[in-house]
């Protein structure tokens, strides 16, 4: 496991699902953890689970006044930031673009896409100040293709994808790793509203074919290690047998 002692990880999303499996997993290896998420109450109790190395900041992420206020309190706390986790996602609404709510479609944006870019925007004058950092955008198969009904989230997912490259383009030399993970279906929440739908094919997945939450909480751990530098300012699908075995998944 990459050891991550006194090194500080910010993770929106965090309440549930891939951004908490990935707080404990940070936690584990030796990281103090914040833990950015709009459910405060979830927060608070994970991170009274995780302990004196983890805070709880309740932050909308789609609004960059509350984002730039998290990542300030998260370095007022610890001193610094080394990696920012930009997890935070919807797949709510679920509909076809005929049917599209405005308002709603272009909340998921605020959240998807925004939400990334104010991350990055809030982290980037610390990491350079301190010469460098770690950005891990969590990505997804959407970012590529087209799916039913997913019009918000594969434009929000595609527009991520796009911001970490930038990122990489225009920061890489100034000691910044920017990378996306692609983490196929994995067995949270957003799984269940997909499911409800019952609208395109990943709705009629099988549970058991997703991945636990844990493994790409493993992955973006690895991601923070020199082994993936070869894939800095690249987008990893866990997907790929041979990620997974340099990860250490089974």
């Amino acid at each position: 496991m990459q050891d991550m002692s006194g090194k500080t990880a910010l993770i929106t999303g965090a309440s549930r699902g891939i951004g908490a499996d990935t707080a404990r997993v940070f936690a584990q290896a030796g990281a103090n953890v914040a833990l950015v998420a709009r459910s405060s109450d979830a927060v608070a109790a994970l991170a009274e689970e995780i302990g004196p190395q983890a805070i709880a900041l309740p932050c909308d992420v789609s609004s960059y006044v509350a984002v730039e206020s998290a990542m300030n309190d998260t370095v007022r706390q610890f001193g610094g930031l080394d990696v920012l986790v930009g997890n935070a996602g919807v797949i709510e609404p679920i509909s076809h673009l005929s049917d599209a709510d405005p308002d709603a479609w272009g909340h998921a944006i605020d959240i998807n896409l925004k939400g990334v870019f104010y991350g990055m925007r809030a982290a980037l004058p610390f990491m350079l100040k301190a010469g460098g950092g770690t950005i891990l955008t969590v990505s997804s198969g959407a970012a590529h293709g087209p799916v039913e009904a997913w019009s918000h989230y594969c434009a929000s997912k595609a527009g991520a994808a796009m911001l970490t490259r930038c990122v990489d383009k225009e920061n890489a030399g100034s000691g910044i790793r920017a990378m996306g993970l692609s983490p196929g279906t994995v067995a949270t929440q957003m799984q269940r509203e997909i499911k409800a739908s019952g609208i395109n094919p990943v709705s009629q997945l099988d549970w058991s074919d997703h991945i636990p939450a844990d493994w790409p909480a493993k992955a973006l751990l690895w991601m923070c290690s020199s082994d993936a530098d070869d894939w800095i300012g690249q987008e990893i699908s866990l997907r790929d047998p041979d990620i997974r075995t340099r990860v250490g998944l089974t």
